[in-house]
């Protein structure tokens, strides 16, 4: 998905591990025929990053429709997911596929991709997250790449949970990622309590969905993101009413990003030019064939050089 704000901020991301906090999310409104408002969690002044994941919007459910023309990325991976829906993707590696809900879609943009983004015509509502993977420096030039998964849900004391990244209660995901990562959805019937295994040396973060749940002895108000950090062997999450909430998590990412629109790089000089090459239609990025209009422009850079911004100490 594209970062199709006007104004886009840029952000200079670090992480560290830290305590427990409620990330409350921030309405921003995108513009264009997408026409909607999301609710973002990742990246804000409190927490840039946990894990790998860099950002973070929840959307929906709403009664919209979407059309994003094609936009490129750099040095990320994209995570699908929905819960209501469908979207048709089209990329510059030839990609034609879909997204549905329960399956999750991971698009590699490292060196540079271009994708295209509709909600399907028998899609009057649409509902789910749009997720960003900060690629290592190791790994931030790997070519295009896109995988398919369609978890089974398995069921831990009542809940169902459906592991899209990594492991989970003895379930794991076939999808290849570039750093130690945990995706997965979790519903959770009324009056339950759940503790499951986790990593210890990952740092999570619990967005509520819908319902009500506790974290430990934390409340979450929907759409919140609730950050563990890491040293956790356990996560205990526990719900009067019923909760879907996404479980996200990973060892903290120990690098500096710089991420402005669509791009993640590491220097003000390399975003330039990475905005300079899409504007001028260079190879980096590819062509997608079968959407039918022009790509999106990019914004205008904001004055200045682009600054570092990270989590407090």
């Amino acid at each position: 998905m594209s970062n199709v704000e006007a104004e886009p901020a840029e952000v200079t991301c670090t992480s560290t591990p830290g305590g427990v906090e409620v990330l409350g999310p921030r309405d921003v409104p995108l513009g264009g025929p997408r026409a909607m408002t999301v609710r973002r969690t990742l990246p804000q002044k409190q927490r840039s990053l946990i894990g790998a994941w860099c950002f973070c919007d929840h959307y929906g459910p709403d009664e919209v429709s979407m059309d994003v023309a094609p936009h490129p990325h750099t040095g990320l991976q994209t995570v699908s997911w929905l819960f209501t829906g469908e979207i048709e993707h089209r990329d510059s590696l030839g990609v034609h596929a879909h997204v549905r809900p329960g399956e999750l879609n991971l698009m590699t943009g490292g060196h540079g991709i271009a994708h295209s983004e509709v909600s399907t015509p028998s899609s009057t509502v649409l509902h789910g997250v749009q997720l960003w993977l900060a690629l290592p420096d190791a790994h931030r030039d790997a070519p295009r790449d896109f995988q398919h998964h369609a978890p089974p849900a398995v069921e831990v004391d009542g809940a169902a949970v459906r592991v899209f990244l990594g492991s989970l209660a003895g379930s794991t995901s076939p999808v290849r990622t570039f750093t130690p990562l945990l995706g997965a959805e979790v519903v959770l019937p009324a009056g339950s309590k759940l503790t499951l295994d986790v990593d210890p040396a990952f740092e999570h973060g619990v967005l509520l969905d819908t319902g009500d749940v506790a974290v430990g002895e934390t409340p979450l108000r929907p759409g919140d993101l609730g950050y563990v950090g890491t040293g956790r062997s356990t996560l205990t999450l526990s719900s009067a009413e019923g909760a879907r909430i996404v479980l996200l998590g990973g060892e903290p990412f120990g690098e500096e990003i710089v991420m402005w629109w669509n791009f993640v790089g590491r220097t003000h000089d390399e975003i330039v030019v990475f905005r300079d090459e899409w504007q001028a239609g260079a190879d980096r990025f590819g062509r997608v064939e079968g959407y039918p209009g022009d790509r999106l422009p990019a914004p205008p850079l904001p004055g200045g050089r682009l600054r570092p911004r990270g989590n407090p100490a």
